[in-house]
Order: C-alpha cells, then structure tokens, then sequence
C-alpha cells in the first residue's frame, strides 16, 4: 500500500484553494464575470440564498459538474460504475454541504 504524505495533501489542498481564490478573483475575477455575462450580486448562488436554493444548487453543482464529468472519464477508462458512485457521491454531498452552508450562514 503506497505512504501518502498527510501533509503534502494538506498543501497541496490549501494551495488548490488559494490558486483558485487569486485566478477567480484579483487576477481575472472581474473579466471572468464580464466574460460570462455575471455580475458580483449575481454570482453562482448570490446574496442571501434560500435554504432549498442552497442545497438545490448545491446537489445540482456536484451531480452534474462533477460527478457527470468523473462518469464520463470512468466510461471511457472502464472503470466499474460503483468508483463513480463513491467518487462522485463525495463530491456531490461536499457540494450541497457547501450550498448549505451559504443558505445558512
């Protein structure tokens, strides 16, 4: 069974993470939103979401952003269904945890 470093993955997380706050945002934020017809208010879930918005938007970003795409590669690869069922059900009860947590904060 090969070693993971516990704390090259939790660098490699908190790097993902920055990476994707700098890109999205000072760096091109503003001509991303431009770009795709998106303005700060009205942004993925924008202010204030509903809790049903939340936990919709949520479900509905994992299962058909992620977990749509980790099934296609997995068709392809031949990978048994059940992979992408574990796989992509992480991601997609992350994402409505996520929705959740901007309903409810």
């Amino acid at each position: 069974m090969p070693q993971v470093s516990l704390l090259a993955t939790l660098l490699a997380t908190v790097l993902s993470f920055v990476l994707g706050g700098l890109w999205y945002g000072p760096l091109f934020g503003k001509t991303w939103m431009r770009l795709v017809g998106m303005t700060e208010v009205g942004m993925f879930l924008g202010p204030n979401p509903s809790l049903a918005l939340g936990v919709g938007a949520g479900a509905a970003a994992g299962i058909f952003w992620v977990a749509g795409s980790l099934w296609t590669n997995d068709l392809f690869e031949r990978r048994p269904f059940a992979l992408t069922m574990i796989n992509g059900g992480y991601h997609i009860v992350k994402f409505v945890l996520i929705g959740l947590s901007y309903a409810l904060l």
